[in-house]
């Protein structure tokens, strides 16, 4: 039903049509007065009833509202999810680094500076250790580039210092609604029964930072095998923190008899030589720094879905940068021709060489 039609002023003459013929019902007389605030109020009430049926859809619904309608499924919304990597520590011989040291990122070298947490001990051999961390606070920001972590807070500040090698990874925010409806609707539309392939998907869904999953029933032609590939929110391999989750939760559900197998997908880097002709003022890492976040932004759509990554593509992100007036010498892995992706894989950015 739809209350467009509810207007104030409608409601006012419906108002003045049911009261006592008798009585002076023009406007600015008393009972026109008297009736026209309730004649806003009801029209407001209308509205918000017109909004209350939205709420009741899926399709039309939005966050806590949603969120009722997709838990009469067992569908829960994702948490955020941690940043995950490890930290070198360098210092005197000797020294203690204790669980829970807090460490930062420089300010100012991303929106806000990022702060991360050792958790685990180590203790500094032969002028460094390695030790495991994770951001402080979940979501995708805590997903550092290599180098960014560089600096200890507390009682180590000044004895130490501290650098992230490689890239930490795994950060995912709090799942978004239209990601949320979507397994909604694969719960409706997909049925998920005795362990079939869409059960298995489903679970492998619900783990926080798993954005897709594929499944091989029958794996390496074994019966009762089952085979789950996943990728994280950032359409890459996910951590091994996140495939073990995945890994728990499903044999916590799985049917008895299964064995199940829970691997993230196998990384292809598409390494990009190229020859660029870059708008005057503009620094030759701002302009590979735009590519690299086109050419990042195609393979995201491919990943799971199109096992072709087309030459041309690249080429119409490169041209799709703001920095770049043209280019010349385009090489994709070496070539001038299309990449494919093997089932069980997914393409990811490698090295954007200019030259």
């Amino acid at each position: 039903m739809s209350y467009e039609n509810q207007t104030k002023q409608a409601i006012l003459n419906r108002l003045l049509d049911a009261s006592p013929t008798d009585l002076d019902k023009r406007q600015g007389s008393i009972t026109y007065d008297l009736l026209s605030p309730a004649a806003i109020e009801m029209a407001e009430m209308y509205t918000q009833l017109d909004q209350v049926l939205q709420f009741g859809f899926a399709d039309t619904t939005y966050g806590p509202f949603l969120d009722l309608r997709c838990q009469e499924l067992g569908v829960y919304r994702k948490p955020a999810v941690r940043a995950v990597g490890e930290v070198t520590i360098s210092g005197p011989e000797g020294t203690i680094i204790p669980a829970g040291t807090l460490l930062l990122t420089e300010a100012g070298t991303q929106n806000d500076s990022q702060s991360f947490m050792t958790t685990e001990e180590g203790v500094i051999v032969g002028g460094e250790v390695q030790v495991s961390a994770e951001a402080q606070k979940g979501g995708a920001d805590g997903n550092v580039d290599a180098n960014q972590i560089i600096l200890v807070s507390g009682h180590l500040a000044g004895i130490v210092s501290v650098v992230n090698r490689a890239p930490f990874d795994g950060g995912a925010n709090e799942e978004n609604d239209q990601s949320l409806l979507n397994r909604y609707y694969d719960r409706v539309r997909k049925p998920a029964t005795s362990g079939n392939k869409n059960q298995y998907i489903h679970w492998a869904k619900e783990v926080a930072g798993v954005s897709d999953a594929k499944v091989y029933p029958l794996w390496n032609n074994q019966p009762g095998t089952v085979k789950i590939v996943l990728l994280d929110e950032e359409k890459t391999a996910p951590p091994q923190e996140i495939v073990d989750s995945v890994s728990t939760y499903i044999e916590e559900v799985r049917p008895i008899g299964a064995n199940v197998m829970v691997e993230g997908a196998i990384e292809v880097p598409v390494h990009i030589q190229v020859r660029l002709t870059i708008m005057q003022g503009v620094l030759q890492s701002e302009a590979i720094q735009q590519i690299s976040e086109h050419i990042t932004a195609y393979l995201k759509t491919l990943a799971f879905f199109d096992p072709v990554v087309r030459y041309t593509q690249i080429a119409n992100a490169i041209l799709n940068a703001e920095a770049v007036i043209d280019y010349t010498d385009l090489t994709v892995n070496g070539g001038v021709g299309n990449v494919f992706i093997s089932d069980g894989e997914v393409a990811v950015l490698g090295t954007v060489v200019d030259g």
